[in-house]
């Protein structure tokens, strides 16, 4: 018996995606369900399974969290309702994603890969290889923002900087909009065009089109000023001035 749960916050998607189960697989049976990244949290601690079928955006953030507080090794199949570029990616390691509304022989297709691909077996984590593919691919043109209750995404041309305060990481626009992400400034290093991008300080990455000033400060750091203004206070330490004024003036 494959014991599997869902972690889906919309009542009819988890209903449609239950019964699908149901009909192509009567022998899976579906230990759990919650609807948040907090009640996903609880029901992994409790639930020992097989197989987790994960919406990506769930009612207080998105799915990635749950695994950032709870590593598990258990294969994963998302779900989603965009359809982004960078979800290609996330077929090279995770089992598949489905995209909304739930194709039955879609479903069946994943499930029957989860079956029968003898390395989603190992025991390190498919997370952990999925969101590693993902994060050491392509660069990243836009970025998914949450408003509300609802989802929008923007440009990353558009972004003067990001920078990082009290445990959460922001996402600052140049119309002086900011919006909590669920990256880190790591992941976003890696993510980002490293001749428009720069890893300014310990806490900031830096467009460099949003950089108006940079001043010498105490101990051989500079001092940048940004246009929008930055909320926290960004210096170059000493380790990082000759590579970040070689950014600046476009030399390798």
């Amino acid at each position: 018996m494959t014991k599997y749960v869902l972690i889906e916050d919309e009542h009819f998607a988890y209903e449609e995606i239950k019964r699908i189960v149901q009909k192509i697989r009567p022998n899976y049976q579906l230990v759990g369900w919650a609807t948040s990244v907090e009640q996903a949290i609880l029901l992994l601690k409790q639930e020992h399974i097989d197989l987790m079928i994960v919406d990506i955006c769930l009612s207080d953030g998105l799915s990635f969290e749950i695994f950032e507080y709870l590593p598990v090794d258990t294969p994963i199949l998302f779900t989603t309702a965009y359809d982004e570029y960078a979800l290609r990616a996330f077929k090279l390691n995770s089992i598949d994603y489905l995209l909304k509304p739930i194709d039955e022989k879609e479903l069946e297709a994943a499930l029957y890969k989860f079956e029968h691909c003898s390395f989603l077996t190992t025991k390190h984590s498919r997370y952990a290889q999925f969101k590693e593919s993902y994060l050491n691919g392509k660069q990243k043109n836009r970025f998914l923002v949450r408003i509300g209750d609802s989802f929008h995404h923007v440009e990353t041309q558009d972004i003067a900087f990001f920078y990082s305060k009290e445990k959460y990481v922001y996402l600052h626009l140049f119309s002086n909009k900011c919006y909590i992400i669920n990256y880190s400034l790591e992941q976003l290093n890696n993510l980002l065009d490293k001749e428009m991008f720069f890893r300014v300080s310990r806490n900031c990455i830096a467009n460099i089109r949003s950089i108006k000033r940079i001043s010498k400060y105490f101990a051989s750091r500079l001092k940048l000023s940004f246009q929008p203004t930055c909320p926290i206070e960004v210096l170059v330490s000493h380790d990082r001035v000759n590579d970040f004024l070689k950014w600046m003036d476009d030399l390798e």
